[in-house]
């Protein structure tokens, strides 16, 4: 005979509630307890019937995460702890690569209403009416997709201007800046607002190229700012793809770095790059930003109240591209 949710609140010495509850996340459950049904489950080899549980919560414990590019180091990165943060929860993951394909968001916001997907984590750029939004669980990254969204995000503009002062302090004279512009409003856009104001308090002249593009089409921006500006010292690089990319434009142009330009980077993605170098970088907490989207989106699809904007500090690492 199988066994059953009784047998293991007996062996544990707890009742079916408690035993219950750690099944769903552990809740209000002191960790003595959890620790006691847990070796029952193990002892016993407990299987929870867990379709019966979706059916009288009425849910699929499934969760998207929907990103531009899934080969993105950023997004791999973020994706790799969402889905282990969803895990504990009991949740399993639906990973969409939405690049130019704004239907695919409609579509995960539509299969949320049928209950086909409990709740998702956006990584967007595009703009979404907000009333097309309402009676959908939704995080987002780094962007404000309507009033009560809540959005997970690092201290973008505070830790720029820490980047551009240390380029000052390495000796840089004409400090660039290349990134990709959002397509939508997003904090990352507080990154070009700190360069600019940074240049503005030290009197020196701005050279940025900020454009709009979609992922995959870095090289061009990087080849046409060296062609602007190749008479910079020292460069800001939005993120690390973009770094990575005017590294490689400026070595075929045979640009040293750090010896004729100094690099900082914002993201962090990688810890080396360019034959084993480290790249200093505004490192960004990616498993801190996913771990608490994943929390936020349970805690919103529980109907509890969550904060509509989360900032996390980032830290600055200092590598091989800067002198």
């Amino acid at each position: 005979m199988a066994t059953t949710i009784k047998d293991v609140a007996k062996y544990a010495g707890v009742g079916v509630g408690t035993v219950s509850r750690v099944l769903n996340g552990g809740e209000s459950v002191n960790e003595e307890k959890i620790r006691r049904v847990r070796e029952a489950i193990e002892a016993l080899h407990f299987v929870p019937n867990k379709n019966a549980s979706k059916l009288r919560r009425n849910a699929s414990n499934v969760l998207a995460l929907l990103v531009p590019l899934v080969n993105h180091p950023f997004f791999a990165n973020l994706a790799y702890y969402v889905e282990d943060e969803a895990d504990k929860y009991g949740y399993s993951i639906l990973l969409i690569s939405s690049q130019r394909r704004i239907f695919k968001e409609e579509e995960i916001l539509r299969r949320i209403r049928r209950k086909e997907v409990d709740g998702a984590i956006f990584v967007t750029h595009f703009e979404h009416d907000e009333r097309s939004l309402e009676d959908c669980s939704i995080v987002s990254i780094d962007r404000p997709l309507g009033r009560d969204v809540p959005y997970v995000t690092s201290d973008n503009y505070e830790a720029t201007e820490r980047a551009i002062e240390y380029l000052i302090g390495k000796g840089c004279k004409k400090i660039g800046y290349i990134g990709s512009k959002p397509l939508v409003e997003s904090e990352v856009l507080k990154r070009e607002e700190a360069y600019l104001d940074v240049m503005k308090k030290h009197n020196m002249p701005p050279r940025i190229t900020n454009d709009v593009i979609l992922h995959g089409e870095e090289s061009n921006v990087a080849a046409r700012f060296l062609d602007e500006y190749g008479d910079v010292d020292g460069v800001f690089a939005s993120g690390y793809t973009m770094a990575q990319v005017l590294y490689e434009t400026a070595a075929k142009r045979n640009i040293r770095i750090p010896e004729d330009m100094q690099a900082v980077s914002y993201d962090g993605s990688f810890e080396q790059w360019g034959g084993g170098r480290r790249l200093t970088c505004v490192e960004q907490p990616i498993e801190e930003m996913a771990r608490a989207a994943v929390r936020l989106l349970i805690d919103k699809i529980e109907g509890k109240s969550v904060p509509v904007r989360t900032v996390l500090k980032t830290k600055f690492v200092v590598g091989d591209t800067t002198k």
